[in-house]
């Protein structure tokens, strides 16, 4: 592994989850979440989230070392949920990145 990825590896990343309710209905995973809290295993930090006024979507962003973990996560909620998930950067990240292309 280079020295690189052995720093990256140790990075909280960033993800957006979009969730899509199965049905559009939202009314079962509202009441799970009442129930069950979110159910984010250690190593999964939420952020925050925004749902469509429709109720028919959720953006969620977390935050975690290792992705495998977001699919624990999802395995609690993938029979009311379609998930879509996007590593994403900060704006402050992107224009870093982008730096040297401009």
């Amino acid at each position: 592994m280079s020295k690189e990825t052995e720093s990256d590896s140790r990075l909280e990343k960033l993800y957006m989850v979009v969730e899509h309710f199965k049905n559009g209905d939202a009314v079962p995973v509202y009441r799970r979440f009442r129930d069950s809290g979110r159910m984010l295993p250690d190593g999964v930090r939420y952020l925050s989230s925004w749902v469509d006024r429709k109720f028919e979507r959720c953006y969620q962003l977390l935050e975690s070392r290792d992705c495998a973990l977001l699919d624990e996560w999802i395995a609690h909620w993938d029979d009311l949920i379609d998930f879509e998930v996007h590593p994403v950067l900060t704006s402050k990240e992107a224009v870093e990145a982008i730096a040297t292309r401009l």
